[in-house]
């Protein structure tokens, strides 16, 4: 773990990552809550810091896909914590947003994912998310909405650390990045404007929810790779 403030812990599952925010003393903030293997892990990891379930003041959800919010429902039994996220995911938390196009493709492989893992189990969002929502978590989180993945997807921005965590804005594996595959987006046609708010707020530091390392700088310099390749792509051919 580099180039990142103290206060991150890394919650790897088998499809992704969410993350354990702590700080000030005695208070925990999660950000998603993953899919499978992750709840072992974050009792762990509050116990490593002295910390139990009744210090989560918050369940933050870039979105409501299945690999983000499959352990919702025992992260909020669990703690007592509220959940917060965009009105729009409900419907994915509860596992009937009605997919359309090539996106039904998610849908089916969530459907597939509830009946055979047993996770998913709907939970109400208690505080609805909206852009540019302040939140008094972790020194300061902004609510940065960041829609195309799907309609109510968003990122958390600390401008006390000049860090964005991007949700599935982008993933950013071994030397690359990359966009979600177009059949888990519901809104791709919201993509572009989403990559164009993320660069205008020029955070120092990212730090998606796919990812191999944790390193703010290294993500943020992979996602300014990514936005140069979709550029050259749209550049007409020079003429000779």
């Amino acid at each position: 773990m580099k180039n990142v403030p103290p206060g991150i812990q890394t919650i790897r599952g088998v499809m992704g990552v969410c993350h354990l925010l702590w700080g000030p003393p005695g208070e925990a903030v999660l950000i998603d809550t993953g899919l499978i293997g992750e709840p072992a892990q974050i009792r762990w990891r509050l116990r490593q810091h002295g910390l139990g379930p009744r210090n989560v003041k918050a369940i933050l959800l870039t979105h409501g896909h299945i690999d983000h919010a499959g352990n919702v429902a025992w992260a909020k039994a669990w703690t007592g914590a509220p959940v917060y996220a965009h009105p729009a995911e409900q419907a994915h938390i509860d596992g009937t947003y009605p997919y359309t196009g090539t996106s039904r493709w998610c849908g089916r492989l969530e459907r597939a994912g509830r009946a055979v893992l047993r996770v998913g189990q709907p939970a109400p969002i208690d505080v609805f998310l909206a852009d540019g929502d302040e939140l008094p978590f972790w020194g300061g989180l902004r609510v940065v909405h960041l829609p195309g993945h799907t309609a109510g997807h968003c990122g958390f921005y600390s401008a006390r650390h000049d860090l964005l965590f991007s949700g599935d804005l982008f993933a950013s594996y071994f030397f690359n990045a990359h966009l979600p595959p177009p059949i888990l987006n519901s809104r791709p046609e919201l993509i572009p404007a989403s990559l164009e708010k993320a660069r205008q707020l020029n955070p120092r530091l990212m730090v998606p929810q796919h990812y191999d390392v944790l390193d703010g700088v290294l993500h943020r310099q992979r996602f300014d790779r990514l936005l140069a390749r979709r550029a050259a792509r749209r550049r007409p051919p020079a003429v000779i």
